[in-house]
Formats: structure tokens, C-alpha cells, sequence
């Protein structure tokens, strides 16, 4: 599908560069943005493979369990259904420190494999459990404490002050993460949004009947 979004906008361009007679500058702006998304990208290569190389020794020295021990009790409370030692908290630990790092591309991966773990244990197959959307509420609306990608794009776009964005980031991403796992708690307990207690007002239903 985004695919064909993308073809759709490079027509609509085209023809309408064609019709008003700019289709040369229409080509010239497209040649000039693949030259500065390649110069962006490779600018980028060195401050991901530093917090990608981090979060692989944090990982390899124990530092992430050593983490996971820490915010147990907040873990326990967002994700209630999930046991303590199983390794979707891991997983969901790996996700959630790659975001506030800000390496969204490195907490992807992380965060499939969360879901897959989270799966695991969705008693519904056809339906996100509880912890799976409160994890993507999470995952979606997470703090960021260093926004590492953002600051590598500014500091290769010239920008004077690239880290001045780190306390606005923080305050934002704060605000959205209060917000994002309080509706996602609130919604759990209605029924309308949730598979097992609804399938509880059923059966109760069935049995009266």
C-alpha cells in the first residue's frame, strides 16, 4: 500500500510539473533530495553504530538483566499476565531502552521479537492481549531521554545547537507516555475492549439463560 502512495505522489508531480511547464525543476529537486538522502544517511551510520555497539555490550554484560531486576515492579504492574522470568520482558527491556535512547531502527527488531514472546502467552490468537497493546502504547509513546537519531540528523544538517531538542524531547515524550498507558489501562477494564472479560459477561449471560 505505501508503496503505491509513494508511485501516487511522483505521478501527481510529474504531471503537474509537465502541465505548468517545470518538469525540469521537478527533476532537478528529486536528483537534489536523493543526493542529500544519501549524504544524510551515511552521516548517520557512525552515531547508530555507536549506540547499536552500547546496547550490544549492555546486553552481553548482564546490564540489561541487572535493569530488568530493577524495574520489576513496574513491569509487574504494567504487565501483570506476563511471569517474571519470562523472556518477553527481556525483550520488551531491549525495545524500550533502544527507545529512549532514541535508535527507533534498532528497537524495531526488538520490539517484533517482544511481540512474538508476547503472543506466546495471548490466549486469543485473533486478538491483542492486554500486555500487547499496552506494550504498543508503550512502544508508540515512549520517553526519550537522548534522542540520538534526531541529534545525528541535526548535526549533519549544520544545525548550531544539534542537542538543544534533548529537554523538549523529554517533556513531550513524557506527557505522551502518562497519556498512552493510562488509556491503555483504562480501556482494559472495559469490556467492550476486553476479549476475556467480555467472554466473561457471556458466559454469565449463558448461564442465567
Amino acid at each position: 500500500m505505501l508503496n503505491y502512495f509513494w508511485l501516487g505522489l511522483i505521478m501527481i508531480a510529474l504531471i503537474v510539473g509537465a502541465i505548468n511547464g517545470k518538469i525540469t525543476e521537478v527533476t532537478n529537486a528529486a536528483i537534489q533530495a536523493a543526493d542529500a538522502a544519501v549524504k544524510l544517511a551515511f552521516g548517520l551510520i557512525g552515531v547508530m553504530a555507536l549506540w547499536l555497539g552500547l546496547m550490544k555490550i549492555a546486553e552481553k554484560s548482564g546490564l540489561i538483566q541487572l535493569l530488568a531486576r530493577i524495574i520489576k515492579p513496574i513491569t509487574r504492574w504494567l504487565f501483570p499476565e506476563i511471569p517474571s522470568d519470562h523472556p518477553a520482558i527481556g525483550s520488551m527491556l531491549m525495545n524500550i531502552l533502544a527507545n529512549w535512547l532514541g535508535l527507533a531502527n534498532a528497537a524495531t527488531p526488538m520490539g517484533l521479537k517482544a511481540m512474538q514472546e508476547l503472543q506466546s502467552l495471548n490466549p486469543h490468537k485473533d486478538f491483542a492481549s492486554n500486555s500487547m497493546i499496552t506494550f504498543l502504547a508503550l512502544n508508540t509513546a515512549t520517553i526519550c531521554l537522548i534522542p540520538a537519531t534526531m541529534i545525528a540528523i541535526r548535526a549533519s544538517s549544520g544545525a548550531a545547537n544539534p542537542t538543544e531538542i534533548i529537554a523538549p524531547t523529554i517533556l513531550a515524550s513524557t506527557c505522551a507516555t502518562i497519556v498512552a498507558i493510562t488509556t491503555a489501562k483504562i480501556l482494559n477494564r472495559i469490556p467492550r475492549f476486553n476479549k476475556e472479560m467480555l467472554e466473561s459477561e457471556q458466559s454469565k449471560k449463558d448461564e442465567v439463560a
